[in-house]
């Protein structure tokens, strides 16, 4: 039985819901921890398996030495713990035990933790309080020398404006020359000039540079995309020159845009929050991990992002298709939709119902709007309703159903399984998608079907 908004109920005994096997799989880092985890979800490399039916799962699991890996999971992180040596988050042994625990309760029954579970359950809480406490004391102490912190402020504003003055130049000297000769010069010359802008403690800029470097060799209609991001990059350039002038809210964008971090601000939201998609990115020497949520009470969409050094998931890690009570903290600018997750309320529920959303032309609608506060925005979240996926050329669109209006697809979710998921939930039929709406097309990242479950990850 569903609550109202589709929400899965606690039993009456208090014990929460059980994820779905979906939701399991998509806290795996990469396909291949995917993959080994699917193997360990039954039930027989597992011994002692249980859980608190309050956010505890832990089991010991068979593996090639004498002792077996003790793996815990607290799903209301979810954090992970085992005692074998990968450095993935989740491993594959926490990724098999949630698969069994969701999949047959019988093998993972409620209990009392053991000794090793319950010790590392409780020092985990115990920090997580001890982080929620001391966090006001970090704050005053990083303001303790205002003086000090706007002197480094100034010194950094001075390097990234020297930086964008001396990017103008080279953008007026390639302007001058003729777009032909970008393509003649390669990509080191623009490799240099991003160098300047890290230098420049500008890594907004050095990221667009790199972009215009790869351009010239990026297929037919070049010079047509390499002067378009060419005016983008001026007028980020522009802007920050004259960034006293702009309004606060645009004046905000700019400096997250340039690559100047500052800390979430905003109002506290609490509410309900549906998780819609979750995806990695390399970014450099990290990896970043982008998670959509979307306010279950307020209608508000948020990003979250997370980080992890070359070579390791990032952390944060959230079941798409669930539901968690918490409160998330906005940060500024206009347009902006990041957001830092804060206080967390009990363990992510099973939802079975997506976001409000509506067609095409609404979602285009969307788009253009958040341009208007943001102008280097490449792409903005939408929830299309009544659309079916059909092939269009050699890709593929999402097309009203009741006709209309149609969006392609981009050429980045073309190339991933998750479109032939997308296409096998439809079956021809109409679904309901998430995903991010911009000038290169929809990447679709979750959908819903009147036949399925629940929300079905497509990145």
């Amino acid at each position: 039985m569903l609550r109202s908004d589709g929400e899965e109920p606690s039993d009456p005994s208090g014990h929460e819901a059980r994820w779905t096997s979906d939701q399991v799989l998509a806290l795996a880092p990469d396909a291949a921890s995917r993959k080994a985890g699917s193997r360990l979800g039954a039930a027989g490399p597992w011994s002692d398996a249980g859980t608190s039916g309050a956010g505890a799962v832990w089991g010991l699991c068979k593996g090639s030495g004498g002792k077996p890996y003790r793996t815990a999971v607290d799903t209301t992180g979810p954090a992970y713990s085992c005692s074998c040596p990968s450095r993935k988050f989740p491993c594959k042994h926490a990724l098999g035990l949630l698969l069994l625990w969701a999949a047959d309760p019988a093998a993972v029954p409620v209990g009392t933790p053991p000794e090793w579970a319950g010790e590392w359950l409780e020092s985990r809480r115990g920090r997580s309080e001890g982080e929620r406490s001391g966090a006001g004391e970090g704050r005053s102490g990083r303001a303790a020398d205002p003086e000090a912190a706007r002197r480094r402020a100034e010194r950094r504003a001075e390097r990234i404006t020297a930086g964008a003055v001396e990017l103008e130049q080279r953008l007026a000297d390639l302007l001058r020359g003729g777009l032909a000769a970008a393509e003649r010069s390669g990509y080191g010359l623009w490799e240099e000039t991003a160098a300047r802008m890290v230098d420049a403690q500008a890594p907004g800029l050095a990221a667009r540079v790199r972009e215009l470097g790869a351009i010239p060799g990026s297929g037919p209609g070049w010079p047509v995309r390499l002067l378009e991001e060419c005016a983008l990059t001026h007028l980020l350039d522009a802007a920050w020159l004259g960034v006293g002038g702009l309004p606060e809210p645009l004046a905000a964008t700019v400096r997250a845009r340039v690559g100047l971090s500052s800390p979430a601000t905003g109002r506290p939201v609490r509410d309900r929050w549906l998780v819609l998609a979750q995806y990695d990115a390399p970014d450099g020497k990290l990896t970043t991990r982008r998670i959509w949520v979307h306010g279950r009470d307020s209608g508000r969409i948020a990003l979250l992002l997370s980080f992890g050094a070359a070579g390791r998931a990032p952390q944060l890690a959230l079941p798409v298709g669930t539901v968690i009570e918490a409160e998330l903290t906005p940060y500024p600018g206009g347009g902006q939709l990041r957001a830092e997750l804060g206080e967390r309320l009990g363990s992510p529920v099973p939802c079975r119902t997506p976001p409000p959303g509506g067609p095409v032309s609404a979602a285009l609608d969307a788009y253009g709007r958040a341009l208007l506060d943001d102008p280097w925005l490449d792409a903005w979240p939408v929830t299309l309703t009544e659309v079916i996926p059909v092939p269009h050329g050699e890709g593929w669109q999402l097309a009203d159903a009741a006709g209309g209006a149609a969006l392609p697809v981009s050429a980045a979710a073309l190339a991933r399984p998750g479109l032939w998921r997308l296409v096998a939930l439809s079956g021809g039929g109409p679904v309901t998608v998430f995903g991010e709406c911009g000038h290169r097309g929809v990447t679709p990242l979750a959908a819903w079907s009147a036949e399925a479950p629940g929300a079905v990850a497509l990145a």
